[in-house]
């Protein structure tokens, strides 16, 4: 029997991204949860989780050259990276603050919102259309959660908006990498987006301190030209305001292992997006992402036996969930259609002007001329060995984990 090595190892990068985004999730509700390690602190576990990712970002690509940086100019930066980095950081406070009101399993119904939200925002920001099929799907999404959200026994109000403006900031965000960045040329995978967008985190307190504000002022500029700085500063104002004052007065406890784990998990959850990525497509990747919200589901009602499931909770996501596979089915078929093949006149054109380019840049050998010989030049090995697609593929690029580095 042969083994399809690639085939499995690919199926091994996507049970290691289920594995994580689950871990990832559950434990972020277990440290925050008032019912088991209990710090409510979500700002600062956010930037726990920034602060780590940075610095790990900025030794694999500035020390040890694993990814190459890309081509950052201020302005771009200011532009584009910046407002990118705000609903950033908003999405993720949102996103673990509703960890304190609400169970895992409704946090994932609601997720359900996200094609709705990013459909609303791509039509907002005039990336998408609106169209009648989309816009039915997204219907039949959003009355499955309002009967998922009618189902669930422990609805909390305040829980539902935190985590509902956190699926609307991370959809803008999508729409802004695509409008700013992709539009300029720039691309940024995981690993990449953590060096330029979440490092900032690092000066945070620093800022906090106005001893030290000045010299972190003087190092900005520096900072910048080694881009190790974003994210973590949109969190300052909230952090100060709403979690500062609570970490003086109450009894924190601070253990160094589990935030160092935690932030660990969250870190190796982004690199297992980077070798999915480099190893699927839209369509496997999300499918495997349906799949983890359910394994998500039933784990979390066995680790946290308050977050109980009714029947229309099911039934509401089930309805949702539809909606969702329809709007992949969708988005797929856009991108298809937008991949027509050249038909056979188009191909014999270019193949003809190709034909045509390489004939008028050849020079015949001079004695042929001066004789009058009839074989018209001798062509070298050389000559006869081109490649047509070489100017096309970049000498020497890195690709994804896993991979070797190709060159001509």
């Amino acid at each position: 029997m042969i083994v399809n090595k690639p085939l499995v190892l690919t199926y091994l990068y996507l049970l290691i991204y289920i594995l994580l985004s689950s871990g990832v999730i559950l434990y972020n509700k277990w440290v925050l949860s008032p019912k088991y390690f209990d710090f409510p602190f979500p700002i600062t576990l956010t930037m726990i989780h920034m602060g780590f990712s940075g610095a790990v970002a900025f030794f694999l690509i500035r020390v040890f050259k694993v990814v190459s940086p890309v081509k950052m100019t201020l302005e771009i930066y200011i532009t584009c990276v910046v407002p990118i980095s705000a609903f950033f950081a908003a999405s993720l406070w949102f996103g673990n603050t509703a960890y304190l009101y609400i169970s895992v399993a409704f946090i994932q119904m609601l997720k359900a919102l996200m094609p709705v939200a990013t459909f609303i925002m791509a039509v907002m920001c005039g990336t998408d259309k609106a169209r009648c099929d989309v816009f039915l799907n997204m219907l039949l999404v959003s009355v499955g959660v309002v009967i998922s959200s009618y189902g669930e026994i422990h609805f909390n109000v305040v829980g539902t908006l935190y985590q509902v403006t956190g699926i609307f900031a991370e959809a803008l965000r999508l729409v802004l990498t695509q409008v700013l960045l992709q539009k300029k040329g720039l691309t940024l995978n995981p690993i990449t987006s953590l060096y330029y967008i979440a490092p900032c985190s690092c000066y945070l307190n620093l800022l906090l301190n106005t001893e030290t504000a000045v010299w972190v002022l003087v190092l900005v500029d520096e900072v910048f030209h080694d881009s190790f700085y974003d994210c973590f500063v949109f969190l300052c104002a909230p952090w100060y305001v709403l979690e500062k004052p609570g970490m003086e007065v109450s009894q924190i406890q601070f253990n160094f292992w589990i935030f160092f784990s935690n932030a660990l998990c969250a870190l190796a959850l982004n690199f297992s997006i980077f070798l999915v990525i480099g190893r699927t497509g839209a369509v496997t990747i999300r499918v495997a992402g349906v799949l983890k919200d359910w394994i998500l589901i039933a784990l979390s009602t066995i680790i946290f036996p308050e977050s109980t499931i009714t029947g229309l909770n099911i039934i509401g996501y089930a309805i949702a969930l539809c909606g969702v596979v329809m709007y992949n089915y969708l988005k797929v078929k856009d991108v298809c259609a937008s991949q027509v093949p050249e038909n056979i006149s188009d191909r014999i054109a270019k193949d003809w002007k190709l034909e045509k380019k390489s004939s008028d840049t050849f020079t015949p050998n001079n004695s042929s001329d001066n004789n009058g010989g009839g074989s018209g030049g001798n062509i070298s090995s050389s000559d006869m060995n081109v490649d047509e697609e070489a100017p096309l593929i970049p000498s020497s690029r890195l690709s994804h984990f896993g991979r070797t580095q190709l060159s001509k």
